[in-house]
């Protein structure tokens, strides 16, 4: 379940606010982004949706590898996101809150290893656990030429 050192996705624009995102797997199909109306079309899901995705797919995955032990059976997870959008001191729109749910199958509930995963499981969510300490962004901005425009400190 680890995944060690960097890794690169491309973003296009198509339309809009309208981006295929290409993954650096061959395997993975591309994925349309959108904001939704009146920005965009909503033909696909924005960046607050994908991090709600990305988190709540992360922590469902690092219960279910920890409880996969006891040959956990398919349909036995199922999780709900919840995100509350809030306006920061700016006025600017920011991801205020997430709330994860988590549903386990009577498989998986009644487990003996329940008591220890519950322990661990979210230390071991890679996504969840850089959101909590923060995660360093990087931003630059290059033209066509690779000059670059833009670059934060």
């Amino acid at each position: 379940m680890s995944e060690e050192g960097r890794f690169t996705i491309h973003l296009e624009q198509l339309e809009g606010y309208e981006f295929k995102v290409r993954f650096d797997w061959d395997q993975v199909p591309d994925l349309i982004m959108d904001e939704p109306p009146p920005l965009g079309e909503g033909s696909g899901p924005n960046a607050a949706r994908m991090l709600a995705a990305a988190v709540g797919n992360c922590l469902s995955a690092s219960l279910l590898y920890c409880l996969s032990r006891q040959d956990a059976p398919t349909h036995s997870v199922q999780s709900s996101v919840s995100c509350a959008m809030v306006r920061n001191e700016r006025g600017r729109l920011r991801v205020g809150e997430i709330e994860v749910c988590i549903t386990l199958g009577e498989a998986l509930a009644g487990g003996g290893r329940m008591r220890r995963c519950l322990e661990l499981f979210e230390d071991f969510c890679v996504v969840t656990a850089s959101i909590r300490e923060g995660v360093q962004v990087r931003v630059a901005v290059r033209d066509q030429a690779g000059n670059t425009l833009y670059e934060d400190d």
